[in-house]
């Protein structure tokens, strides 16, 4: 018998159980509109036309980043497909779409069926509650590629919004009022200066218990990031909603003022909301600027909406029936970036 695929590192037969084992858990995200079982080379999406006059369709891409180096440490892997969806689903919602479908791409060294089955659940999880379906995916095994056990995670969300309501920014004024929408933790940002300053500077592990955490530092660091879909699409049903911004990369200081048009800034009130624990200990123990943490992490909002002054009040009310906790942060002001004061 010649040379086999196995012997050269990729299984056929542990991707097709991968597939077998991971199929309930996608089906459970199905909508109506998904024309086609799993297994095709493409999935089948029928947009429902009839509720829109002029649909724009909005896609995103994203990854984990280095939070999967945290799964790896703990072999912790049913959550990090939920921070896949979060980082694309929350980037398209922030411009007035609901997300509709998700893709994901999942490479490894070697397929383990169980663990791949794992975080295409976590995955499942995550689509089911952004409300859209998970639509297909590519697992490709690519021995020699990755270190042993190690994977990479990326995702793309596609959404729909009325041409006439998407939220792109242009019609902030001066004096709209910015909401707030709670941070879970450091959701999938600035890992690199984290793991950095708690497991190289610090020395910890990720078994070590926290008390200022209240769990160890691996349970602390993958927590999931949150999905804001449903409160958003809550919100925008009933107030006009100007601008938002999906708190991520480039943490408060960068990514707000992506949402304001020229010649607009932003204030944010320090004291209106309460930053997670996480982040004053990350930055004590790392000795860490105050403008390097503000322009790195959330700081505790995930997201933040720009809506008219007189409409806070129902904003607010709408995102609390939704079962957010919303918290009016800061006002758009003239000038350019963002300004903080206690």
């Amino acid at each position: 018998m010649g040379t086999t695929y196995k012997q050269a590192g990729v299984d056929i037969a542990a991707g097709n159980e991968a597939v077998t084992l991971m199929k309930s858990a996608v089906r459970s995200t199905f909508r109506p509109e998904v024309l086609a079982d799993i297994g095709g080379f493409g999935g089948l999406f029928a947009l429902n036309t009839a509720k829109y006059r002029e649909p724009v369709l909005v896609a995103g891409a994203d990854g984990v980043g280095t939070k999967l180096k945290i799964a790896f440490l703990t072999d912790k892997h049913d959550t990090i497909g939920q921070d896949a969806v979060a980082m694309c689903v929350n980037d398209i919602i922030v411009q007035g779409a609901e997300p509709l479908f998700f893709l994901d791409y999942l490479a490894v060294d070697a397929l383990d069926p169980e663990k791949v089955a794992t975080i295409v659940g976590g995955i499942a999880a995550g689509c089911r509650l952004a409300g859209c379906a998970l639509l297909g995916g590519e697992t490709a095994e690519m021995p020699g590629f990755y270190a042993p056990g190690e994977y990479d995670l990326a995702g793309f969300a596609v959404g729909v919004a009325e041409r006439a309501q998407v939220v792109d920014g242009t019609g902030v004024r001066a004096g709209d009022v910015l909401i707030g929408l709670p941070a879970s933790g450091l959701h999938s940002n600035g890992y690199s200066l984290a793991r950095h300053v708690f497991l190289t500077q610090a020395g910890w592990t990720v078994e070590r218990f926290v008390p200022e955490l209240g769990r160890t530092l691996g349970e602390e660091l993958l927590e999931p990031t949150r999905i804001y879909a449903r409160p958003v699409l809550a919100v925008l049903s009933g107030v006009p909603v100007r601008g938002m911004a999906h708190i991520t990369g480039g943490g408060l200081a960068e990514n707000l003022p992506r949402c304001l048009p020229a010649g607009l800034g932003a204030v944010l009130k320090r004291s209106a909301w309460e930053v997670p624990p996480v982040f004053s200990l990350l930055q004590s123990l790392g000795k860490v600027d105050e403008q390097e943490m503000l322009r790195t992490f959330n700081m505790g909002l995930g997201l933040i909406l720009a809506v008219p002054a007189t409409e806070a009040d129902k904003a607010s009310h709408l995102l609390r029936e939704a079962g957010e906790r919303p918290l009016v942060v800061g006002e758009v002001v003239p000038g350019a970036g963002v300004s903080f004061r206690d």
